[in-house]
């Protein structure tokens, strides 16, 4: 049977890899449950140009992280409970969970809690998990980006 008319794009709630965490009790369940694989939550608004770019990203690179990684969406207005907490006041910020704890990833820009861009394509972003994920598993909660991004903003 075909499904004419019926849009075939690949979305990250049909990857069942990303779909919205609704409160802060979800994204709480989502990090602490998660035993083996490196969580991923992006925080943001889906209607924001940096969040649209990074969700992309993320869709794209989702078959290769599939096996040690799973990614989740928060929308930051529906669910403001961790915003103070983690300082998200960028429109799109990506962080990083391994075993119930936070992952830090020094970039080279001074903040080492999370990238606060979006990152331009897939590998980059596999990279940075890549990363990561070998770094929690060997009971690092900081580890270095496989890439300098100090120079990335010229103001």
């Amino acid at each position: 049977s075909t499904t004419v008319g019926k849009s075939t794009k690949p979305s990250l709630t049909n990857l069942k890899i990303g779909p919205h965490l609704d409160n802060g009790w979800e994204v709480d369940q989502a990090i602490i449950n998660e035993p083996e694989k490196l969580v991923i939550i992006r925080f943001g608004h889906d209607w924001d140009p940096q969040c649209m770019i990074m969700d992309e990203v993320m869709l794209k690179a989702a078959p290769k992280l599939r096996n040690f990684v799973v990614m989740y969406l928060v929308d930051i207005t529906k669910v403001p409970d961790f915003n103070t907490m983690y300082e998200l006041y960028d429109p799109m910020t990506l962080m990083f969970f391994y075993r119930n704890k936070h992952m830090m990833i020094d970039l080279g820009t001074g903040n080492n809690n999370k990238i606060n861009w979006p990152l331009k394509d897939k590998q980059e972003l596999i990279d940075v998990c890549e990363v990561i994920y070998k770094g929690a598993r060997k009971g690092k909660g900081l580890v270095v980006a496989p890439k300098d991004y100090s120079t990335k903003y010229k103001y």
